[in-house]
């Protein structure tokens, strides 16, 4: 993102010129992720004509693996970068665009068990990751770096709190890392352990959108279980990033009262500054789509433009992870992210579990 947005921000570029710069790098999304789409409709057409049972691995994870193969083999060349990191404006594009098969009946059924879920899991994260850092020794702006970004939505939150807190470009980089790994891993850990054990679309999806941090990580990962489970885990994954604002502010706060981060002047800018905007892009299209404004066909035409644009996401989760650089990273900053991520898990699968007991689901 940060290549793009100096494109975006630099007055000596034309703005056909900004634009064009992007074109190489989305085209690469575009192709990387529409192969995703035909491997899993050939296997499918396969298994089908030859009358085998085959596994039905989506173009979710087809997508990630290609872009996986791809970075860390040929590489990414400079000039596909700025469009590459476009991935997020698609991830959040087709989050936006995902409200139309949500009505407010649904959100507000599961809105009450996802924020009391929401708020046992940061304090779980917060705390645990914390306790993690100090006893592994971390430096203290590494150690609130890993704690945002598992709580509440990885890597995002990490670049927001970054600034926040004066925190580092080594600290954020050994952050980001630790997520991502994680994040990948989950991908493929998380279906097999709800399909292991029986969890219905509802609870994996809410259980993904809880404990996979990285929004197009487990916007995959719901995807991978089912669609429906996909559409679980973007609500409650939504929920989570609703409270960047108010996490990133408090750690502001904290570490300007230590003295070693800007004082916060003011604060209503800095949380609307840091609110994830596409939420209320997600909320408005759900409203419109409850009130009944969308024709059947239109809501199917705009649910299709969600799809195409995660397939513009998921390669480039791949193509922007970089197997190399994390295993530069050092071994601490990972036995912390990975020993907080599977107790976070395990807590958060505890909480999907009862619920589902509780309100059948």
């Amino acid at each position: 993102m940060g290549q793009a947005a100096t494109a975006l921000r630099n007055p000596a570029i034309s703005i056909p010129r900004r634009f064009l710069q992007f074109i190489p790098g989305t085209l690469l999304l575009a192709v990387i992720g529409y192969a995703g789409k035909v491997t899993e409709q050939s296997i499918a057409a396969y298994g089908k004509a030859h009358h085998l049972t085959l596994p039905n691995i989506e173009y979710v994870l087809w997508a990630i693996v290609f872009g996986l193969i791809v970075a860390n083999t040929v590489g990414v060349p400079g000039v596909f970068r700025p469009g590459v990191a476009t991935y997020e404006f698609w991830l959040k594009a087709g989050i936006v665009l995902l409200g139309v098969r949500f009505l407010l009946g649904d959100i507000v059924r599961l809105g009450g068990i996802s924020l009391v879920c929401v708020a046992i899991e940061l304090f779980v994260a917060i705390t645990l990751m914390t306790w993690l850092g100090r006893a592994f020794n971390l430096t203290p702006k590494l150690t609130s770096l890993l704690a945002i970004g598992s709580s509440i939505c990885g890597v995002s939150a990490i670049i927001a709190a970054k600034g926040a807190i004066d925190a580092d470009d080594e600290d954020a980089s050994y952050a980001i890392a630790a997520i991502l790994a994680l994040g990948a891993f989950s991908l493929f850990a998380f279906p097999v352990i709800g399909h292991a054990l029986g969890l219905s679309d509802h609870a994996f999806g809410l259980w993904a959108g809880l404990a996979v941090d990285n929004t197009a990580e487990a916007t995959a990962a719901g995807a991978l279980y089912s669609d429906a489970a996909g559409k679980f885990a973007v609500l409650a994954k939504t929920t989570r990033n609703a409270t960047i604002g108010f996490v990133v502010l408090a750690y502001a706060l904290y570490w300007a009262r230590k003295s070693k981060a800007h004082v916060v002047a003011h604060k209503g800018a800095f949380l609307w500054q840091k609110f994830p905007k596409f939420v209320l892009g997600f909320l408005l299209i759900s409203t419109l789509a409850t009130l009944g404004v969308f024709t059947k066909p239109q809501v199917a035409d705009l649910a299709n433009l969600s799809r195409w644009a995660f397939l513009l996401t998921f390669a480039g989760v791949g193509l922007r992870t970089d197997l190399r650089q994390m295993r530069k990273q050092g071994l601490r900053p990972f036995v912390v992210g990975a020993v907080g991520e599977f107790a976070i898990a395990g807590v958060t699968l505890g909480m999907v579990a009862g619920a589902s007991r509780l309100f059948a689901f």
